[in-house]
């Protein structure tokens, strides 16, 4: 039988979601480019992140005991200040009874400022040689020491052995800490020690050409003459005692104020300025001790001993003490603030995602033992309790699970179609072998493939070919519903092959009065192929476990579109299948639940479907869903208040699938690129171990799925794979519709391409 049916009411125009497509067409691109910028922030935010903490480009190495014969014994019997005048080296050594304080590797939040505390109640300066990375995290620490007095010269960057490194990260090295300091201070500065470094006897064939190669680029290098150990925590009096020079000698003394507890040396540095006040020493910065030598060498008539950049002329500098200060200015200036407020923003981000990261674990983790439990619990419910007692009670139905009286009056069976040629003739022969009394409603959406005729062609008596001009899926399954002819309506798609028993098991829980909608089995007919088996791990560990769980917790979100029923009724008094949504399924599933229909999940109506055969396909198929998901939820946004029964997918469902269908798949690539980046730059036992770990959960769920399911375990072997390449494409494509969906986008019906493979294979699934 034949009908031509026009979309009832509707006029040639092109629809709401006609229009808007050709407006969505020209935003997509736009949305891709976002949605790949923000992955690129987010990673050179990582990536920034753990070059400060040298947990990227670190270099261990430390040289000791290498040849010094090549560095000039004038220079090696010096004094502890080195510089270069037009290429010639010089040293200085600091006055008499004149300590120059250095606190090496800080600035800290915890350490620093009480240090400056000491130093400002005794009235004294001090010089900081600091870590370029320490700078950026802690400028405040930075300005606030610069202000008062102290002076501050640069200890590289990341704290690497220059020794080892070449010219062009000794450059960089010596740049990013300017940028760091100019950002943090305003200031650059002509003072330099290098990490590891101390006296300047220790200079070796290897270190020397590096001192020279920064001498001539205009840094002063700053050794110690007496060291405090004080990072060996020896105990105060120790540390007072080592840091003290012999002979009423002038000594640049190093201490640390980073590094691990330095509560010794603060208790420690006020004990030893006191000390040496008392016995008569003066304190002062490099920049200071050089003024003094420069002033008694012009009080003899001498030339300084020493020029360049750290002979004591700093330009702008507000006193002999901050002579090797200079104010930064320009480009550096401005390159400067921008990589302190990179680094604020990579500070704040970092451990925020690190902390919310674990919330979504634990929620991931709960969710697979949620699962688990209800999964189990529902099984048990429908089929174990069931067929123990059929042992025991052969012939009679008493104590089983039974959802009331057999339904056996005939249903109608709507099948949409668009261009369904390859697939229509194998999706009709198999309702026809249908154990249930049906009629078969097949609407030609207006193909132009002769879908419709195939149909006809096939001479089935319960068919009938119902033909309309393209309106859409949803326009498709409304006229079905409108010309059923029994209470009891099947939907599925043009592609889906039933079990000879589909649809006599999906119609039984229709004995219960209280339930309006059924949701099928689906399974992906097509696995043999590499996208197919990783789409039938997904089908039977996510969709259907996900769907014994909503069962029992009533709040079932979505019924499929390859397999669902509902009764007639409820459906038009939602007002049908909507067309304000592309994930039409899940919003009728979420209509009927807010009308106070119960919505269950029958595991034994099995259906098999053509899923996507490419990348590209698929792509377009989930992000269909994933959107389409995203506007129901919108959509049914009130029934977060809704009362009563009616009020229970808002109260249970929305959250749940909100929780776990958007943000927790939103934020699971960033999982996967800090185990990457853990991998790679921190522990990569331990984070290779905690990858197991995870996927040995996830391998434990499917299992148990497979098992409910009664389905091969060969294809589990695919898991790991799918975790490592399909899992992020699906996880692409979700963050690609929540892009579109914040932006305003609005997408149309995609048709994917069928091969018509899919047929119902023989003992599936067993």
């Amino acid at each position: 039988m034949t009908t031509t049916t026009p979309a009832r009411g509707r006029r040639r125009a092109p629809s709401r979601m006609e229009r808007a497509a050709g407006r969505a067409a020209a935003f997509q691109k736009p949305r891709v480019i976002l949605a790949l910028l923000l992955l690129l922030a987010l990673t050179s935010v990582m990536l920034l992140d753990g070059y400060l903490r040298s947990e990227i480009g670190n270099d261990a190495r430390v040289r000791d005991g290498a040849a010094y014969d090549k560095v000039p014994s004038r220079i090696l019997d010096g004094g502890p200040i080195l510089t270069f005048d037009r290429g010639t080296a010089e040293t200085q050594s600091v006055p008499d009874k004149t300590i120059v304080l250095t606190f090496d590797d800080g600035p800290t939040a915890t350490w620093t400022p009480q240090v400056l505390e000491v130093l400002r109640e005794n009235d004294v300066d001090a010089t900081f040689f600091m870590v370029g990375s320490m700078i950026s995290r802690y400028p405040r620490m930075v300005k606030s020491l610069v202000k008062q007095g102290n002076e501050v010269g640069i200890h590289t960057f990341t704290h690497v052995d220059l020794s080892y490194q070449s010219a062009a990260r000794l450059q960089r090295e010596l740049k990013q800490t300017q940028l760091a300091l100019a950002g943090a201070a305003g200031v650059t500065t002509t003072l330099f020690r290098a990490p590891y470094s101390s006296e300047i006897d220790a200079v070796d064939n290897y270190s020397w050409p590096v001192y020279k190669e920064i001498g001539n680029l205009g840094y002063t290098s700053v050794f110690v003459d007496t060291d405090s150990d004080d990072w060996k925590k020896p105990g105060v009096s120790k540390i007072v005692r080592w840091a003290t020079p012999k002979k009423n000698k002038g000594a640049i003394v190093l201490m640390h104020d980073a590094g691990g507890d330095r509560s010794q040396t603060i208790t420690a540095l006020g004990t030893y300025i006191k000390k040496m006040k008392a016995k008569g020493y003066t304190f002062t910065t490099v920049s200071g001790a050089q003024a003094m030598l420069n002033r008694s060498q012009a009080a003899v008539g001498q030339q300084p001993g020493s020029a360049g950049a750290g002979s004591g002329a700093g330009t702008g500098a507000e006193s002999a003490a901050q002579a090797a200060q200079h104010e930064a200015a320009g480009a550096t200036l401005y390159e400067g603030r921008a990589l302190v407020y990179a680094v604020a923003v990579a500070e704040w981000v970092v451990p925020a995602l690190s902390w919310f990261l674990v919330v979504v674990g634990v929620a991931v983790m709960g969710r697979f033992g949620m699962m688990l439990v209800l999964a189990r619990r529902h099984h048990r419910q429908r089929n174990r309790n069931r067929n123990r007692n059929r042992r025991r009670c052969k012939g009679s139905g008493g104590g089983r699970f039974s959802w009331g009286p057999t339904v056996t009056r005939p249903v109608s069976v709507i099948v949409p179609a668009y261009n369904e040629k390859e697939c229509i003739a194998n999706t009709l022969r198999s309702l026809a072998k249908s154990t249930h009394p049906i009629e078969i409603i097949v609407v030609d959406d207006g193909s132009d493939d002769n879908t419709s005729e195939i149909a006809e062609s096939l001479g089935m008596p319960n068919v009938r070919v119902i033909r309309q001009e393209n309106a859409g899926k949803p326009a498709a399954l409304n006229n079905g519903v409108r010309n059923a002819r029994h209470d009891i309506v099947v939907m599925m798609d043009g592609d889906t092959v039933f079990e000879p028993d589909a649809v006599h098991q999906l119609v039984q829980p229709f004995a219960d009065p209280e339930i309006g909608a059924v949701a099928g089995n689906a399974k992906v007919g097509n696995r043999t192929t590499l996208i197919g088996a990783w789409q039938h791990i997904e089908y039977v560990m996510g969709f259907n476990l996900d769907r014994r769980m909503y069962d029992l917790l009533r709040c079932m979100p979505t019924i499929p579109g390859a397999i669902g029923a509902f009764r007639r009724d409820a459906v038009l008094g939602v007002g049908g299948m909507s067309e304000d949504t592309l994930a039409e399924d899940t919003d009728i599933t979420i209509a009927m639940h807010r009308a106070g229909w119960r919505v269950v999940y029958q595991e034994h109506a099995r259906a098999w479907t053509e899923a996507p055969g490419s990348l590209k396909q698929l792509w377009s198929q989930r992000y269909r869903w994933s959107y389409g998901t995203m506007q129901a939820l919108w959509k049914h946004r009130k029934s977060l208040t809704d009362k009563g029964p009616s009020g229970r997918f808002g109260r249970v469902g929305m959250p749940l699938v909100v929780l776990f269908q958007i943000v927790t798949p939103v934020f699971a690539p960033l999982i996967d690129v800090f185990t990457v980046y853990s991998m790679i730059f921190v522990d990569l036992r331990a984070a290779v171990l905690a990858w197991l770990a995870v996927l040995t959960v996830q391998l434990v769920c499917a299992a148990y799925a497979f098992r409910l399911d009664r389905e091969k375990y060969r294809y589990l072997a695919m898991l790991p794979l799918q975790q490592l390449a399909y899992r992020q494409m699906m996880y692409l494509v979700l963050i690609h519709s929540c892009v579109t969906a914040l932006t305003g986008g609005r997408l149309r019906w995609q048709k994917l391409k069928r091969t018509g493979e899919v047929g119902t294979p023989a003992g599936a699934g067993r």
